[in-house]
Order: structure tokens, then C-alpha cells, then sequence
């Protein structure tokens, strides 16, 4: 495959990057279980990715390849998802009977992310559409170059098992799991500094 363009986002992109992102965990299985009707997914997921990594933007650290066949959203060092925003999106727009087992899930998270230095990358997905032509390990190369600048490690959560292969061959290994109730697992893995 040849290199397409690896650009940060700029002004006026961020609804073209959500939309990525929402074509990409349609079928995920810890979103679609809080979001399992195709109507709340399509209008609820974009205002929970927002809420979660909405500062990503806020702090141009949101990069896309090849004319928005994929997107990553990483948080620099000591920048942390608002997770008043997120506990009000959830309490908005996921049925009250998950809020139990996906609130323990999110503790449970938190509990386990790193308290050192790291970059943290809470949504990375690959258009729908073009899924499995090596685009996301072509984002994901040109990220992990950017980010292994400041020789920090990097973090992230796996909602779905079947990526954990894809995030190993890039250096993470997984760290734990977080899991409660009906909500299918989450992964955390961490990549040592380069």
C-alpha cells in the first residue's frame, strides 16, 4: 500500500472524525451493548465520543490518514477524558438498567489506568467502509512515531477482544481486563516508551 497523507485535524474537521469513528464501532461489542438499537447508537454514540474525547480536540492531538479513512484521538501526557461529561452522557443516553454493571466497568477502568506520564488513546477506529486494507496500522505507525518523541509509554482500552492481536503487533500488551455484569470485557494495554 502506498503512504497516504498522515495529517493532524484541522479547524472545522472534528464532525468529519466522529463520523469516522462512529462507522468504525458499529459493531463493537461493549458500545452496542449500552447503544444495542441502531437508532440510539446513530444518535447517542457520537455525543458519548465527544464526551470522552473531546479534549483530543481541544488539544490538537487528533490525527487522520488517507482522507479520513481513519482517525485517532490521543490525549498528551497529564490530559485525562472529562469524566463529568461522560457520567452525564451516560446517565442521559444509556438505558438506567446498564447504568449499574457500566458504571462498575468505568470504575474499574479508572482504577486501572497509569497514574505516570503516558499518552493515552481512547478512540482510534478505521472507516467502516475500508476496514482491513492496513490503514489502521499505517495511522497507528505514524501516530506511535509522533507520540514516541517524548519516549513516554502509551495506553489504551480495548473494547473488543479481537482487536488485541492488531495492538500487540504495534507493542501493547495487555494489562488487565475490566469487566461487570452483562458488559462484555474491556482490555487496558500499555506499549513501553520508546
Amino acid at each position: 500500500m502506498s503512504a497516504l497523507d498522515f495529517t493532524a485535524l484541522r479547524e472545522g474537521e472534528e464532525q468529519r472524525a466522529l463520523d469516522v469513528l462512529v462507522t468504525a464501532f458499529i459493531g463493537d461489542p461493549v458500545i452496542r451493548w449500552f447503544y444495542p438499537e441502531a437508532s440510539t447508537y446513530l444518535t447517542h454514540f457520537p455525543a458519548f465520543l465527544r464526551a470522552f474525547g473531546g479534549k483530543a480536540f481541544a488539544s490538537h492531538t487528533v490525527w487522520q490518514l488517507g482522507e479520513f479513512g481513519a482517525v485517532a484521538l490521543w490525549y498528551a501526557p497529564h490530559v485525562e477524558p472529562d469524566g463529568d461529561a461522560v457520567v452525564a452522557e451516560i446517565t442521559r443516553s444509556v438505558s438506567a438498567n446498564l447504568h449499574a454493571d457500566l458504571f462498575a466497568v468505568l470504575e474499574q477502568m479508572d482504577a486501572a489506568h497509569p497514574t505516570f506520564p503516558h499518552w493515552y488513546l481512547p478512540w482510534f477506529g478505521v472507516d467502516g467502509g475500508r476496514q482491513g486494507k492496513g490503514l489502521g496500522s499505517e495511522l497507528l505507525r505514524n501516530c506511535l512515531g509522533f507520540v514516541d518523541q517524548d519516549h513516554l509509554p502509551s495506553y489504551l482500552e480495548s473494547p473488543n477482544a479481537r482487536n488485541l492481536p492488531f495492538y500487540e503487533r504495534h507493542g501493547f500488551e495487555v494489562t488487565g481486563v475490566s469487566q461487570s455484569g452483562a458488559c462484555p470485557p474491556v482490555y487496558s494495554m500499555l506499549r513501553a516508551a520508546r
